[in-house]
């Protein structure tokens, strides 16, 4: 399979199996973010969901994928560190903001930055549409923002601090992306570098949320808790797989842009699911950030 994925690379195959994988991770990574978000504390969910992909990675990775040459050890510490840091500011921006207000502003904040990356890594140039999209993804975003500013009364002693901690996620996710994106590239197999980078990612949080667990009076059931751990982990391998694929396809920066119609996905989960307000002002903004993301792509 690994060979079949490589010769894809550069063709309109290729484009159009990167366009599907990168929809695929934009619904499953709204689906990702509402099991961090949920019913339980942000931190102890993540620790549940990292320790369980990196048990179900470590098997692939020590017997199944061919073991990584040497240089890519350097890129898995680099990817380690990168993504650490975001999972921190996420699970703190999770645990002062609504899901609803906190995830748009972190996917849109993303993709601006990655295509700048990509330009600056990779050589890739945006055209003009191209750059209208992100002119809409934008006002979504800001728009969003500037409305949860003015509007909103839930949590509202903590709503700047959640915005300033979600804007700087959305810059971990621009860094992550092309990051990994030049990482899965380097690699010689693409599966390596999923299997290697899911076992070694996992490592971290458990302990954290081991830690955070002991200090806490009324602690969560295990069951429940283990088993949003594994339909997390489940749900990160082909989210985080599906858009990295995709990155390895084709343009880094379409890829990213165009997994941000999440935020469509995520006001549908916050609303359905998580039983967040919503509303239609609110709604038509984050149509605003997944608009841009389709203009992004049409005009390519």
């Amino acid at each position: 399979m690994s060979d079949w994925l490589i010769s894809l690379e550069g063709t309109d195959a290729g484009h159009q199996l990167a366009l599907a994988l990168a929809i695929l991770a934009a619904v499953l990574h709204a689906v990702f973010g509402a099991l961090q978000k949920g019913r339980h504390d942000p931190w102890i969910s993540r620790g549940a969901i990292d320790g369980s992909y990196a048990l179900m990675a470590a098997p692939f990775a020590l017997f199944v994928v061919p073991w990584p040459d040497p240089q890519m050890w350097s890129i898995f510490a680099g990817a380690w560190v990168i993504h650490i840091v975001y999972k921190l500011l996420q699970a703190q921006a999770y645990s002062k903001g609504a899901y609803t207000v906190v995830y748009p502003v972190v996917r849109g904040t993303g993709p601006l930055f990655a295509v700048f990356g990509a330009w600056l890594i990779f050589g890739e140039v945006f055209t003009p549409v191209q750059w209208l999209g992100v002119a809409v993804l934008l006002s979504g975003i800001f728009g969003l923002a500037l409305y949860n500013l003015v509007f909103l009364t839930k949590a509202r002693d903590t709503l700047v601090p959640a915005l300033a901690l979600a804007f700087a996620s959305g810059l971990f996710v621009a860094l992550y992306t092309t990051y990994d994106a030049y990482g899965i590239r380097a690699a010689a197999d693409p599966f390596t570098f999923l299997a290697w980078f899911f076992m070694i990612d996992g490592v971290a949080f458990p302990v954290l949320a081991g830690l955070r667990l002991r200090s806490m009076v009324d602690r969560p059931a295990a069951g429940p808790l283990i088993l949003r751990g594994v339909s997390g982990g489940l749900v990160a391998f082909f989210s985080f797989g599906a858009i990295m694929l995709a990155t390895r396809l084709d343009k880094v920066g379409e890829a990213a842009v165009l997994r941000e119609t999440s935020t469509v996905f995520a006001a549908l989960i916050g609303w359905l699911v998580l039983k967040e307000t919503v509303g239609p002002r609110r709604i038509a903004l984050m149509g605003l950030i997944a608009l841009g993301a389709v203009i992004v792509e049409m005009g390519g």
